[in-house]
């Protein structure tokens, strides 16, 4: 029987948060932190590795230790994550992103999602399952400033809460 048809690795358009007028629960639901900076694809086909924006455009210029840390990435592969700056105390900053190059930040790239591996396109398969690929044949090959983004573990109703100003908690 044939394995799964190869695919080359190129750029996918990614998917856009979707407005709904509720927030959505569930075991088919999961929540990660909103890490406001840039989301990136990179992908690596033929041995090179290109970093883009969600509307196709070159980061590869701007953030070149984030493109020679996927150097290791299986040759066509795509994943999905988001560029940030973190600020001196670690947390992100998106005003020190936008002045990335003039102000000295720390650049970090999170990867949520793998949408090709090794040339199989894994679009189709659940997050679960490409979360755990992701975690098991990606960024154990990846190093800093690579890392994981990671899913937050409680109820919908505790998330809400531990969100929530001080002053609406009391």
């Amino acid at each position: 029987m044939p394995g799964p048809k190869k695919i080359k690795a190129s750029f996918i358009e990614p998917m856009l948060l979707l407005r709904t007028n509720s927030l959505p629960s569930g075991k088919n639901w999961l929540y990660e932190l909103k890490l406001d900076g840039y989301r990136a694809l990179a992908i690596k086909s033929g041995g090179r590795v290109e970093l883009r924006s969600r509307n196709n455009n070159d980061f590869g210029g701007k953030y070149p230790r984030v493109v020679k840390a996927l150097a290791s990435l299986p040759d066509d592969t795509v994943v999905d994550g988001e560029i940030i700056a973190l600020d001196p105390s670690g947390k992100p900053s998106f005003n020190l992103l936008q002045n990335y190059g003039s102000a000295n930040a720390a650049i970090v790239y999170y990867l949520f999602d793998v949408l090709v591996l090794a040339g199989e396109d894994v679009r189709f398969q659940s997050l679960g399952v490409r979360r755990a690929l992701l975690e098991a044949r990606v960024l154990t090959v990846l190093d800093e400033p690579i890392r994981s983004s990671p899913e937050l573990d409680a109820s919908l109703p505790d998330l809400i809460a531990s969100a929530a100003p001080k002053a609406w908690r009391d």
